[in-house]
């Protein structure tokens, strides 16, 4: 897949809620590379953005399936985790508010209220059950993504207009006019 592969508003699909995923199986692992591979395309074309994470339905497949960065702060490394059927069982701490972007959303960035801890179960690609805890950035990604799951957008936790930025060509930001939803 290619960053054209990334749907974006308003397609309707965003809002549709994704389908467990019953077996892991090569079908899931290719999905997987896939979205890795439309994410890394994506991350070629800007600049000021690293591609942190994609969810399935975001290249259009109904699928709990999420991929998410390794290391956020190194573009060289490719690295992806995959979550198949992600499921937060726990959130901790004092919701914090911070800047939040995505794919499906182009340059539009929003101050989003998030749990700074959170405890996730899913399955890797080998069909067996994973859990983590994550905290600070990590933590935001995984309820971010997971809200993609549910056909949740940032956009829908943005408190007030004022709060939404837009990305300049330069890398900053400057109050969004408007956005979609």
């Amino acid at each position: 897949m290619k960053k054209d592969d990334i749907i974006s508003l308003p397609n309707p699909i965003l809002r549709k809620r994704s389908t467990r995923i019953g077996h892991v199986d090569a079908s899931t692992r290719k999905l997987a590379e896939d979205m890795i591979s439309a994410t890394l395309d994506w991350e070629q074309s800007r600049p000021h953005e690293i591609g942190v994470a994609l969810a399935a339905i975001q290249v259009g497949k109904p699928y709990r399936l999420i991929v998410i960065r390794e290391d956020f702060e190194d573009r060289a490394n490719p690295g992806f985790v995959v979550l198949v059927n992600p499921e937060i069982v726990k959130q901790e701490g004092e919701p914090t508010t911070d800047m939040e972007g995505c794919l499906s959303v182009p340059d539009i960035y929003g101050q989003v209220l998030r749990y700074p801890k959170v405890k996730v179960k899913a399955l890797n690609l080998d069909g067996k059950e994973v859990r983590l805890t994550a905290n600070g950035f990590l933590a935001r990604v995984l309820q971010h993504e997971v809200d993609h799951t549910k056909g949740q957008l940032f956009i829908d936790h943005v408190k007030s207009p004022d709060d939404m930025f837009e990305l300049q060509e330069d890398g900053s930001f400057v109050p969004a006019k408007s956005h979609e939803d």
